[in-house]
């Protein structure tokens, strides 16, 4: 895909990015993220999507993908996935698929079954080498249920099962540095207002064999709190403050493809989002605001 296509797609709203009669909120950024991979695997796919928002995409009997569709319980995807890949497998070497007709196997879930309930699944299926794409988009909470804590929702930020005056008093999970643990064939982090990092990273992926992470931050209108038309800001307010690095995994070894000098406060990404407008008001929370300030420039300062 040229640089000028990618440009142009980042601005799209999502209601366009996989045709119409979709029914996802306006403004999603998972919508954004998983359009963007699609583009670069094609059509010689099939998604196996963990319940969540994406299964909103598929209505029976139709999908928007031009590729297959399975849909699974929150927790077994992977094992979906294993089912699915030894069936083609067993096809091809039977002679009765083609083996330029086989088809890239792509789990797809949000941060609720990736980071909880259905990690259990994902680690048997690393170990097993499974040939595999794994695509979360985290947005943070449970969102297609009323944005309740998943175990990838931030310190501090207000659900709707953590809304006190202190907001969520646990931390995100690092997910890719678990993954990275399990020693995968590959692993990065991407977002869909990062486009030419992500299609990068995407057919860097898709070329390789074995389990493989991809991590998309999903910016989320309707759980955040911010105007569906502010996605695309709030998304590259997320790196410029270092909140969410943009990072692989291959070869044995992490690099971050994108370092940005200087960072802006994170104070610009939070206070955009009514999830952390506590922190602001009716009185601004200096204390918890250094504190996640601090965090941030302490993973940095690893880095650099």
């Amino acid at each position: 895909m040229s640089e000028s296509h990618y440009r142009h797609m980042k601005d799209l709203p999502s209601t366009h990015l996989l045709g119409a009669g979709t029914a996802m909120c306006a403004g999603c950024g998972g919508l954004q993220a998983v359009h963007e991979v699609y583009d670069v695997l094609g059509e010689k796919t099939v998604f196996v999507n963990a319940a969540g928002c994406m299964t909103l995409l598929s209505v029976y009997p139709f999908t928007p993908f031009r590729g297959s569709w399975l849909y699974t319980s929150m927790a077994s995807a992977p094992a979906g996935a294993q089912g699915v890949r030894d069936a083609l497998d067993l096809l091809v070497a039977k002679g009765r698929l083609p083996a330029n007709d086989d088809l890239q196997v792509v789990v797809l879930t949000g941060d609720g079954a990736a980071y909880g309930m259905g990690l259990s699944s994902t680690s048997g299926a690393i170990d097993r080498g499974l040939d595999f794409i794994y695509l979360c988009y985290d947005n943070e909470g449970y969102a297609n249920t009323g944005q309740q804590s998943s175990p990838a929702t931030p310190h501090a930020a207000h659900t709707a099962t953590d809304s006190g005056v202190l907001g969520h008093p646990g931390f995100k999970k690092d997910l890719f540095g678990i993954w990275v643990a399990n020693r995968p064939a590959y692993a990065a982090t991407v977002i869909g207002t990062e486009p030419l990092d992500l299609a990068r990273k995407i057919e860097r992926a898709k070329d390789m064999r074995g389990p493989r992470l991809i991590l998309a931050l999903a910016p989320c209108p309707s759980g955040w709190g911010f105007d569906p038309g502010e996605m695309a800001e709030i998304g590259r307010l997320a790196v410029r403050s270092g909140v969410w690095p943009l990072k692989e995994y291959d070869d044995g070894r992490v690099v971050h493809t994108e370092i940005r000098r200087p960072r802006v406060p994170v104070e610009e990404y939070l206070v955009r989002q009514e999830r952390f407008r506590h922190l602001f008001e009716p009185e601004r929370n200096d204390a918890e605001l250094s504190a996640i300030q601090a965090r941030i420039d302490a993973y940095w300062e690893c880095v650099d």
